[in-house]
């Protein structure tokens, strides 16, 4: 589970700063790095939740 969030972090990172370079219209531009940037949020979530503690 953590290699696929992590994997989905890394994809969606570098979409979202490719978008800028790619893309010269705005509308799409904007709804792809808000979609890219949410997706980013979630698996961060999703792989904080899933930490482990750290024992002493």
């Amino acid at each position: 589970m953590k290699a696929l969030l992590w994997t989905v972090l890394c994809a969606a990172f570098a979409a979202n700063v490719s978008l800028n370079f790619l893309m010269e219209q705005n509308g799409p531009r904007i709804a792809l790095s808000v979609v890219s940037g949410v997706t980013v949020l979630v698996s961060g979530a999703g792989l904080w939740a899933l930490r482990r503690e750290a024992r002493p």
